[in-house]
């Protein structure tokens, strides 16, 4: 069965104003994330603005990405959609597409499922391809979390293979990883934990910055592998300042901003988004610089 692990940025969707899909550029960033030493990348994900692509357009990314990858990393797919059939949807054409090595799924968001029809859902999806899965806890944005009870009822499901946990709940990572399987992979989504979450036992983690410093946040789980866990601190300890600016605008602004400082365009951001406010523009510029 698949193992997630190590460093997998959550990639921005590269696109024109107009919304459309910028091909050239995608392939860019992945080359980009590729060089950095990434251990696998993660398309249609919340970074990647899944919720405002179309079908068409989410094909287009699974057929341009997996194309390109090639087999160098591995490939994760996100299928987090708000309704089950959707996220089924989704799935399989992820599967149809081939060349994905495991799906992503969100909680379902404006909708708040009890947590028994949280697990029914998780369950339904992953029945509906051979995939892995890999959970995706985001309880700041969906207002929906996976208890700790529910993770480890998922956990034993054969393709359920992992869980993505972006709550900033440090208490609720480590509770993960001690109660589920330890061939249960833990993953943090939160960029600020990276390093607590190796010292507990995570796999690795999903990074949105991981957009724009690849090499930098391999650094630190490379350094954590090598015992060398004050290098790695060190490394953590770096990335905080363009961590603590991802949020002064509309996510995933800040992400395509920081791209653009470090020579890769990704375009623009889906409407009602709009452009980096002047006033952050030229400290964005300077942390990318002093970490690429």
């Amino acid at each position: 069965m698949f193992t997630p692990q190590g460093i997998i940025p959550a990639l921005v969707t590269p696109l024109t104003r107009e919304g459309e899909l910028m091909e050239d550029g995608l392939r860019n960033l992945l080359d980009y994330v590729i060089a950095g030493g990434v251990h696998g990348v993660f398309v249609l994900g919340s970074s990647g603005e899944i919720y405002g692509l179309d079908d068409a357009q989410k094909r287009r990314v699974l057929e341009v990405t997996t194309e390109h990858v090639n087999g160098r990393v591995a490939v994760y797919a996100g299928a987090s959609e708000i309704t089950t059939r959707d996220c089924v949807k989704t799935a399989k054409l992820a599967a149809e597409v081939g060349g994905v090595d495991a799906l992503s799924v969100l909680t379902p968001y404006f909708m708040t499922p009890t947590q028994a029809e949280l697990v029914e859902h998780y369950r339904t999806i992953a029945a509906a391809t051979d995939l892995p899965l890999v959970l995706y806890n985001n309880p700041g944005r969906t207002k929906v979390p996976i208890t700790v009870a529910s993770a480890v009822q998922l956990a034993m499901v054969d393709t359920i293979v992992g869980i993505k946990d972006s709550s900033g709940d440090f208490t609720l990572s480590t509770d993960y990883i001690r109660e589920t399987p330890d061939d249960f992979a833990v993953l943090l989504g939160r960029d600020t934990l990276i390093y607590a979450g190796l010292c507990h036992g995570a796999s690795g983690a999903i990074a949105s910055t991981g957009n724009i410093v690849p090499k930098l946040i391999v650094g630190i789980y490379d350094a954590f592998q090598a015992g060398d866990t004050a290098e790695a601190l060190r490394l953590q300890s770096e990335l905080t300042p363009l961590r603590n600016l991802v949020d002064v605008a509309t996510f995933p602004v800040v992400l395509k901003e920081g791209l653009r400082a470090a020579g890769i365009d990704a375009g623009y951001c889906l409407a009602p988004a709009r452009d980096l406010d002047e006033r952050y523009r030229a400290e964005l510029a300077t942390v990318v610089a002093n970490l690429i």
